[in-house]
């Protein structure tokens, strides 16, 4: 294990991305601890220097990352798990009875009926029953009874696809005019100088390509202090790559993807991402007990549902609500 190396800065963002320079590494590979918050003073007078340390986060195997996780939730994963072991227990004083009900139903109230009470009561319960006529025709005669079909069962779609699914209210277009793409491309790369030069990031190379396979458009930007737009788990690059969206899409009538990376971040992230869910997944078979992983975005969530989409042992399903929404991992119940 490293020892901690301190750094110092005006403010603790440009300390820690201080120490990413120097170290060489970006913000997400560092154990930051901040001594100091800092201060500005009272017009530059009695200012003090935000103070950090920092060391590098050694590699651990996915076993052991698997564990640290799953005992940083356990209270989750009990509560999870309590969930899914409580018997269904259908409420039936609340159902009430349907004015015609189907053949079926009829038989098993006169079955039930027999089962439990065999008193004086059924007679005038027979009696009361009203005898159903038969519908005649203008000449008299009888028509032969309709059956009713029973209404096939709405397919409702698994919670787990519907998580998979972008929520977006334009259509994607794929855009073949150049002047169109130049023009998008350059609406981009304008915002995202205009943020990094009020940040006082220094020189940014932002480079711009149109991918007309999927529609999107990606953007790379290098530089020195890369490590400060990644933030934590990527929440910093995420916000940027929300608000360029909002300005490319500004006045569209149709949806453009915009995907923002830094330093092959994206990549990195989402091979993370894999071995995690295979590793949670292999532990969720063999101790037969549900993980809730820690809070995601969209695109991180979509990413473990497609990575144990096909295992045969382990399913994963989204729950709660914005910005806690995260996923669970259980096991499959014909495997209980």
């Amino acid at each position: 294990m490293e020892d901690y190396i301190q750094f110092s800065a005006k403010t603790k963002n440009e300390a820690i991305t201080k120490a990413c320079l120097e170290l060489g590494t970006s913000s997400d590979q560092l154990d930051i601890q901040v001594i100091s918050e800092g201060s500005s003073g009272f017009f530059g007078i009695g200012s003090k220097p935000a103070v950090i340390k920092v060391r590098r986060i050694e590699p651990v195997s996915d076993m052991q990352e698997i564990d640290e996780l799953v005992e940083s939730v356990k209270l989750d994963a009990i509560k999870e798990e309590k969930k899914l072991d409580k018997p269904f227990t259908p409420n039936v004083k609340k159902e009430s009875a349907p004015k015609a009900a189907p053949v079926k139903e009829k038989k098993t109230v006169k079955t039930e009926s027999v089962q439990v009470e065999k008193t004086s009561e059924e007679a005038p319960l027979k009696a009361a029953a009203p005898k159903e006529r038969p519908a005649r025709d203008s000449q008299g005669k009888a028509k032969p009874a309709r059956e009713k079909q029973p209404r096939a069962p709405k397919e409702r779609q698994p919670k787990e696809t519907r998580e998979r699914a972008p929520k977006q209210g334009r259509p994607v277009e794929i855009l073949s005019d150049p002047e169109k793409i130049k023009e998008v491309e350059e609406r981009a790369v304008v915002f995202l100088r205009d943020v990094f030069g009020s940040m006082d990031l220094g020189e940014v190379e932002i480079t711009s390509k149109y991918n007309t396979a999927d529609g999107s458009l990606d953007v790379d930007f290098e530089g020195e202090d890369m490590g400060i737009l990644i933030g934590k788990r990527g929440q910093t690059l995420d916000s940027l790559q929300y608000l360029t969206s909002l300005v490319v899409n500004k006045g569209e009538s149709t949806y453009i993807r915009v995907k923002l990376d830094t330093e092959d971040y994206r990549r990195r992230r989402k091979e993370t991402l894999e071995n995690l869910a295979r590793g949670i997944a292999f532990k969720v078979k063999k101790t037969r007990k549900p993980v809730v992983l820690e809070p995601m975005n969209p695109y991180e969530r979509r990413i473990i549902h497609a990575s144990l989409q096909g295992n045969r042992y382990v399913e994963t399903v989204s729950e709660g609500e914005e910005p806690y929404r995260h996923v669970v991992v259980k096991l499959k119940r014909n495997n209980y």
